[in-house]
C-alpha cells in the first residue's frame, strides 16, 4: 500500500512539474529532489519507471530536439530526451488536483499536493487544509497522552525529544490554522464579489 502511495505522489510531482514547462530527465530529477526532498525521501530510481508507465498511458511524449550541425547517428546518443505533457496527461493532471481524500494530507501526499495549490480549486485546498490539520490534532493528542505517561520514566534528552517532536506538530497546526482562515476569508470575499455582480446586473423589463 505505500509502495502504491508513494507513486501516486510521484506520478503528481511528475505531471505537475512538466505542465510548469517540458523537461529533460537530468532537470527533472533535480526539481523533484527539491520539491519531494523538503517532504518525504525521494530515490533517483523511482524516476525512471515513473517516466516509463507515464510514457506507456501516453500521459507525457518524449521528444528529442535536432541538432544542427550534428549527424542523425551521433545526434541518438548526444541529445536530451525532454518529456513533455500530452492533452492526456493534462487532463490526468486535473484529476489528481480535484482528490482531496486522505491521501492528499497524509505525510506521504500533503506536500506535493500543497506545491501545486496554485493550480487547484479553492475548495478543495479548503479540504485539504482542513483534512490534514484534523490528522494532525489527533497525532497531537497522542503525543500529549505518551508524554504525560512517560514523562516520569524517561531521561532529559528522551523527554527534549518528545517535546521536540510536540512542539513541531503545534507548530504545524497553528500554521494550518492561519492557511484555513485565509483560504475562508478570500472564498468569503470572492462569493460576496459574485453576489454583488449578480445584484448589480440590470434586470429585463415587460413591455
Amino acid at each position: 500500500m505505500a509502495g502504491k502511495k508513494g507513486a501516486g505522489v510521484l506520478e503528481l510531482a511528475v505531471l505537475g512539474l512538466l505542465h510548469e514547462s517540458p523537461m529533460h530527465g537530468y532537470e527533472l530529477r533535480k526539481r523533484l529532489n527539491t520539491l519531494l526532498g523538503m517532504f518525504r525521501a525521494f530515490s533517483y530510481g523511482s524516476l525512471y519507471p515513473c517516466l516509463k508507465l507515464l510514457l506507456a498511458k501516453g500521459l507525457i511524449v518524449e521528444d528529442r530536439p535536432e541538432e544542427p550541425n550534428v549527424p542523425l547517428a551521433l545526434q541518438s546518443r548526444r541529445s536530451k530526451i525532454v518529456y513533455k505533457l500530452t492533452a492526456e496527461g493534462k487532463e490526468r493532471l486535473q484529476q489528481l488536483l480535484t482528490e482531496a481524500g486522505p491521501a492528499s494530507w497524509e505525510d506521504e501526499g500533503f506536500g506535493v499536493h500543497f506545491a501545486f495549490f496554485s493550480h487547484t480549486r479553492a475548495d478543495v485546498r479548503l479540504r485539504i487544509l482542513e483534512g490534514r490539520r484534523s490528522r494532525l490534532e489527533e497525532r497531537l493528542e497522542r503525543l500529549r497522552a505518551a508524554l504525560a505517561r512517560t514523562r516520569e520514566r524517561v531521561d532529559s534528552y528522551t523527554l527534549e525529544l518528545q517535546n521536540h517532536g510536540l512542539e513541531s506538530v503545534e507548530r504545524e497546526v497553528r500554521w494550518l490554522n492561519e492557511l484555513i482562515g485565509r483560504e475562508r476569508a478570500e472564498q468569503e470575499l470572492q462569493a460576496n464579489k459574485t453576489s454583488n455582480t449578480t445584484q448589480d446586473m440590470p434586470r429585463e423589463t415587460g413591455r
